[in-house]
């Protein structure tokens, strides 16, 4: 059973949400503040947060930071409110898997925490797995049946999100990549929300592979069109 963590101030909100859940057969967590979810986080590995964003004690930005600089691998979906607009790209920034905007509809919810833990338990089965282990990029080494990306021999600290943008990529070469498309079949969505969240996850990823990002070389922007990986 897939253990998720909600962690929202609201008791109504978070309530009908835990019983949503449930109902879905999900074991759920609430806690109602920053430092009680950070807590349990650390301590219980949950398979996804839902976190709001404004929070008693700790914002949900905050927690989520911290989560993503101790190598907290687990999707995390943020809670927002319109008034929060410009809170959601700096929630992607720090490593927000997606983000969701009050008042939201239940059933949209639902789909994206599926979505997202379908795609976590989901093997590797792309074209790399049926060829090599391993892929090198100049000094980087992916090595795909770990999952794991080594940059000049150091580990680096990659969301899932951001190796299954790699790995897509990897499977992609020399194809002009949509941002629309890669929501699709990286985030799993019917539904395009802002494709900046594409972007942000692009410009991390860029950090861990490319010899300089500010000039990359191997993902490579195409002007009005999307993304075009080259091995270099």
């Amino acid at each position: 059973m897939k253990k998720i963590l909600i962690v929202e101030d609201d008791a109504s909100l978070g309530l009908g949400l835990e019983g949503a859940l449930q109902d879905e057969g999900f074991e759920t967590h609430l806690m109602r503040t920053g430092p009680d979810g950070l807590q349990f986080a650390r301590e219980h590995k949950p398979d996804l947060l839902i976190l709001d964003l404004m929070l008693p004690g700790m914002s949900g930005l905050e927690i989520c930071k911290r989560l993503r600089d101790e190598g907290f691998k687990t999707p995390v979906i943020m809670l927002t409110s319109k008034t929060e607009e410009n809170d959601k790209v700096l929630g992607l920034e720090l490593g927000a898997d997606d983000y969701v905007t009050k008042p939201f509809s239940l059933r949209e919810l639902l789909a994206r925490v599926r979505a997202h833990l379908r795609r976590e338990g989901s093997p590797n089965t792309g074209e790399t797995s049926n060829k090599s282990e391993h892929y090198t990029l100049g000094s980087v080494v992916v090595d795909f049946k770990r999952h794991e990306v080594y940059k000049a021999g150091q580990l680096q600290d990659l969301t899932n999100r951001e190796y299954r943008l790699l790995e897509y990529f990897v499977q992609h070469p020399g194809e002009l990549l949509s941002r629309e498309r890669l929501l699709q079949e990286i985030w799993g969505y019917e539904v395009y929300f802002n494709t900046r969240t594409v972007d942000n996850h692009i410009l991390r990823l860029r950090k861990h592979i490319e010899p300089d990002p500010e000039n990359p070389r191997y993902i490579k922007t195409v002007r009005g069109a999307g993304y075009l990986f080259e091995k270099g």
